[in-house]
């Protein structure tokens, strides 16, 4: 699964050119190590001019049909597998695609009867990343609001990765950008062959302090090595 994710990488030109965006809001140019569920996350959607635009979503997919946000605390991942067939992902999968804009990601190794051990993994360039997710909106019963919020998609794991845990966030590679954003593919035959693990070889990681265990706790020591 993947529960906790950062973006420290904010700068703007970068931010632009990795996921074709226009410009980059002001309000997204503060670096985020420790995004948990629940809390407002920056992603990439496609608008109907076929443009990228940068905007917030609540971490937890509510469907549109949900009698309330409970929802929202369970769905943090979809199921790669089964995004076709759950009611909850079915029609986002077809029509509402977007990429969670990120520079790394937290997981926990299990250690027996010893607490687990957090690893902070991200691409050997240091470089930003675009992972596979749904979005839906959803309308609060009582007051009217409007709730825009997202999934994000795993995977089975790479190789580096399989003995830390049995699933991984799907990252694309930015020439697939194009394809995962396009609301004009609808076809599980085309998005599927997307859903993959990224190459190992790619991809590195380090243990971090369980400071990170605290998702009120956020501050760039989060993402030290452990020495």
């Amino acid at each position: 699964m993947c529960g906790r994710y950062t973006l420290t990488n904010i700068n703007p030109e970068q931010l632009a050119a990795t996921f074709s965006l226009q410009d980059v809001p002001i309000e997204f140019l503060t670096p985020r190590y420790n995004i948990a569920p629940t809390q407002f996350m920056p992603v990439v959607v496609q608008d109907t001019e076929g443009q990228n635009q940068l905007v917030k979503m609540r971490w937890g997919l509510v469907p549109s049909w949900s009698k309330d946000a409970k929802a929202a605390g369970r769905m943090i991942n979809a199921r790669s597998e089964t995004l076709s067939e759950k009611p909850s992902f079915r029609e986002a999968y077809k029509k509402r695609r977007c990429l969670v804009v990120a520079d790394g990601f937290y997981e926990w190794k299990a250690n027996g009867d010893a607490p687990k051990t957090p690893l902070y993994i991200k691409l050997r360039s240091s470089g930003l990343f675009g992972l596979a997710g749904l979005w839906e909106r959803w309308k609060e019963p009582e007051t009217g609001e409007i709730w825009t919020t997202c999934t994000i998609v795993t995977t089975t794991p790479n190789e580096l990765l399989k003995s830390i845990h049995d699933r991984m966030p799907v990252i694309l590679p930015r020439e697939q950008y194009g394809t995962w954003l396009n609301p004009k593919i609808n076809n599980p035959m085309e998005l599927e062959p997307l859903l993959t693990s990224y190459p190992a070889e790619e991809m590195t990681y380090y243990q971090v302090s369980p400071r990170v265990n605290n998702a009120r706790y956020e501050a760039p020591d989060l993402i030290d090595p452990v020495v």
